[in-house]
């Protein structure tokens, strides 16, 4: 039995104490709900270890030497995860010792991290027009998936209808967290990339439906004039609307709750989160402050309350007694590590931006949006479906040359250029974001204009 240099509980007479606290004969024990037929029962088939700190630094930075980020090729890639400027102001705060280091204290260890996060929450509801948002949790995914869980509380109801544009991997993750109690329904989206509300009404008919759930923009980066029309078909049925949207759309597009959404979610990545490997990710729900939505928050939510000291204020949590964290086991859903610090980041960066500053990156990402649509539609063997329907960052490109939507990947990043996430043999998902310049745009269409025939 081998014992770790830097970890106390594997010398074996520590070990044996900690087994007979608890009434084990062995650790075997703990594993006792593990079916058989997915053990392994063989060690794993490690490398052999490095021995050094000096030799894991190598190790390490060799790896990531390997890596090509967005800093040294031009990148295309969004389909959930942007590239966005991120302020030096924002990572200058952030990497305060009292943000970064504090995880699971306290409020008299914290040192402002609650107040920190009780001004996200509400910098969040502004621009959300939302009176609750939660502190995050762990992604947009999981925002959805729970924000679906809370709906079906609610109503009481099993079905859930997903009606448009979805990221297969989000799909994946909602069916796989909601089907212990709900049955997940995806609606097929028109020809025309957007919602189709015949469909939806028939879905609608049977009258156990929990929750109509819309996203804005959609997966295909398209924001459907349908949304409105999908609440209020929702609505008629007695299920709750629930819409997933890019918060740093809603400078330029009405936020969800102005056309009749319940529950709102989505992620705070594109808030001054940068992209690591992917994207630092936080996913957030809002809601109107009514107890029947707040009673199904199984996050912690911080309010501000005034001290014994007149004109001083502290910040706490709020109704406790409801999260996962106060019941454990008896918890509606199980919340765990909450995105905090992520949380805190996306507070200095809308703080930061302010409306006039939300509205100008709207703008301008909607700007270069349509640009680089109808610049790589005069490309040959380049079409760009549902041109005329209003996008936001995001795209659908079709190559109707030889070549396929992977091979035009390859082909660009041999140009130093991430292309978009491949949908299809034909089509792959484009993003622009403010960082893009029309320079950058002409460059890739030059690119397509080589490689495209």
């Amino acid at each position: 039995m081998s014992v770790h240099p830097y970890i106390p509980n594997s010398v074996p007479a520590i070990k044996e104490q900690m087994l007979a606290a608890v009434g084990a004969a062995s650790t075997e024990e703990f594993y006792a709900d593990v079916p058989e037929s997915i053990r392994l029962r063989r060690p794993l088939d490690l490398p052999a270890p490095l021995r050094s700190e000096a030799e894991l630094v190598r190790h390490v930075g060799a790896l990531l030497t390997r890596n090509t980020g967005t800093h040294e090729a031009l990148s295309f890639l969004g389909a959930g995860c942007y590239q966005h400027h991120v302020p030096a102001v924002v990572d200058e705060v952030i990497n305060r010792s009292e943000f970064l280091t504090a995880y699971a204290g306290e409020p008299y260890e914290d040192h402002g991290r609650f107040q920190a996060l009780w001004e996200y929450q509400s910098l969040m509801g502004e621009l959300l027009e939302m009176d609750v948002v939660n502190v995050p949790t762990y992604d947009g995914f999981q925002a959805s998936a729970t924000a679906l869980r809370m709906a079906g509380r609610i109503t009481g109801r099993r079905r859930l209808l997903l009606v448009t544009a979805l990221d297969p991997d989000k799909l994946s993750k909602i069916d796989d967290y909601v089907r212990p109690v709900h049955d997940v329904v995806v609606v097929p989206i028109g020809a025309d990339g957007r919602a189709d509300l015949d469909a939806v009404r028939a879905e609608l008919t049977a009258g156990d439906v929990a929750a109509v759930y819309a996203e804005a923009p959609s997966y295909l980066g398209i924001v459907d004039p349908a949304l409105p029309e999908l609440g209020r078909l929702a609505h008629e049925a007695g299920a709750l609307y629930v819409v997933g949207c890019n918060p740093i759309s809603l400078g330029v597009v009405a936020p969800p709750a102005a056309y009749g959404a319940d529950i709102v979610c989505g992620e705070i990545q594109p808030l001054g989160l940068h992209l690591a490997y992917g994207g630092l990710n936080g996913g957030f729900v809002a809601t109107r402050d009514e107890e029947r939505f707040v009673a199904e928050f199984p996050f912690r939510l911080f309010g501000v309350a005034p001290t014994e000291v007149e004109g001083e204020y502290g910040f706490g949590d709020v109704a406790y007694e409801r999260t996962s964290f106060a019941l454990r086991e008896e918890g509606k859903e199980w919340v765990g590590t909450a995105a905090a610090l992520n949380g805190i980041t996306a507070g200095v960066y809308l703080a930061l931006m302010g409306p006039q500053g939300m509205r100008e990156i709207g703008q301008t990402i909607m700007a270069n949006t349509r640009y680089a649509i109808r610049r790589l539609a005069e490309v040959p063997g380049v079409e760009v479906p549902y041109a005329d329907a209003p996008h936001f960052a995001d795209f659908t490109v079709r190559f109707t040359g030889a070549r396929t939507a992977a091979e035009v990947g390859d082909a660009l990043l041999d140009r130093g250029i991430f292309g978009g996430r491949v949908l299809s043999e034909t089509d792959a998902l484009y993003c622009v974001t403010e960082v893009h310049g029309k320079d950058d745009i002409d460059r890739l269409a030059t690119a397509l204009q080589e490689i495209a025939k």
